[in-house]
């Protein structure tokens, strides 16, 4: 089993009472954490329902706690003692919340809890679980855990992150990046060799978040809508969200456009990213910009750019880290990124000292004194004041 950098969190949780909810788009790795964290319970107490499973769904739907509990003991698990209950896909089965909490707040049972539709988890559970839970979100993996799959040494690359590009870290690591760029982090994707199989792993990811999650959501007529829709959304990554223009497009009203994003941003298909605003102004653009959440779905959608392709896979590596707006004033002027509100960002295939010049002036506008240039390729000629993308960690 490989690690991921979100276990340690988790397994620190494992002594805790609240409830642990792992969440997350299809095939990020949930039921993985969930084995990994059962695997670290000392005592034999412990039980693993997988929800897609129709026996165990059944458990849920019956009459009463009791008749529930008379099953679960007959898996084998003892009330009376402390124990550990691990349910996969929760989202199936709505009735499995109030068990949960009345099991959580009368016996010693620590529940384990996954699940794909965030809009589910965290609505659902958030009411009927107060006080109750911790949340955790899992999401395709970083280029430091896609390196530790390929079973790549990272520890160089490390000690590098947001420092001045070096050609020899460049050299080292540039393969490895460009297939992320490509193909994206989703733990099956990463693990498979060749990029036909890349590519049909993808597809399976991708019918089974649509057929999986999207129906649980929405209705089942509308699926060829969402798809349309998604197909446009890949296509104009890193633009500014336009919900009449994009409804023209695709010919379905605003509200419902807004309200299909919102289901899409809800199960962690895309991210939009909001300007930065410091005071009103009407000189300041407004929407929010688009970003999916994993280059290898955005190839299974649309045809788009390499300099697109590279700020969508910047703008989720620096989610990882703290809060993203951008910038953008109406008359055309940017900065691509602000992280926390303290640093400029500025996202260039082949970055120029013109580049530099041209971010720091902006930045110094708004009054942001850390500035980082981020590029994707070394310019022809001698300038490295500037972040390769993959020391973006």
């Amino acid at each position: 089993m490989y690690s991921r950098s979100i276990f340690s969190e988790l397994e620190k949780q494992l002594a805790e009472p609240e409830v642990t909810v792992i969440t997350g788009m299809r095939r990020t790795g949930k039921t993985t954490a969930l084995k990994y964290l059962l695997g670290k319970v000392s005592h034999e107490n412990k039980l693993y329902l997988d929800l897609e499973r129709l026996e165990y769904r059944h458990i849920f739907t019956r009459n009463s706690f009791r008749e529930m509990q008379a099953d679960l003991e007959f898996l084998g698990y003892d009330f009376s003692m402390p124990g550990v209950i691990a349910m996969d896909e929760v989202q199936l089965i709505p009735e499995v919340v109030s068990f949960i909490k009345y099991y959580h707040d009368n016996f010693p049972v620590k529940f384990l809890v996954s699940g794909s539709s965030s809009y589910y988890l965290k609505n659902r559970i958030t009411e009927s679980l107060a006080g109750r839970k911790q949340v955790f979100e899992i999401y395709p993996l970083d280029f430091l855990e896609f390196l530790h799959f390929k079973e790549i040494d990272a520890a160089p690359l490390m000690p590098q992150r947001f420092h001045a590009f070096r050609p020899l870290v460049f050299s080292s690591y540039q393969q490895y990046y460009e297939e992320y760029l490509r193909f994206g982090g989703f733990p099956q994707v990463v693990l498979t060799d060749s990029p036909e199989k890349k590519e049909q792993a993808l597809k399976d990811i991708l019918n089974s978040y649509l057929e999986l999650d999207i129906k649980i959501l929405s209705d089942y007529s509308v699926i060829d809508d969402l798809f349309k829709l998604a197909t446009l959304l890949a296509g104009r990554i890193g633009s500014k969200l336009d919900y009449q223009k994009i409804g023209v497009l695709t010919g379905l009203n605003r509200h419902k456009v807004k309200d299909y994003i919102q289901l899409f941003r809800a199960t962690y298909f895309l991210h939009l990213i909001e300007p930065y605003v410091q005071n009103p102004d009407r000189s300041i653009a407004v929407q929010p910009k688009i970003f999916l959440s994993d280059n290898g779905l955005v190839n299974q959608f649309a045809q788009v750019s390499s300099g697109a392709l590279f700020e969508n896979s910047i703008a989720n590596q620096l989610l990882r880290l703290g809060k993203v707006n951008y910038f953008q004033k109406k008359t055309g002027q940017e900065i691509d990124f602000i992280l926390d509100d303290k640093k400029a960002i500025e996202v260039k295939e082949t970055p120029s000292q013109a580049d530099l010049k041209t971010l720091q002036s902006r930045a110094a506008g708004l009054g942001l004194e850390e500035t980082m240039l981020v590029g994707r390729f070394p310019p022809g000629i001698e300038f490295h004041e500037f972040v390769w993308g993959g020391c973006i960690f």
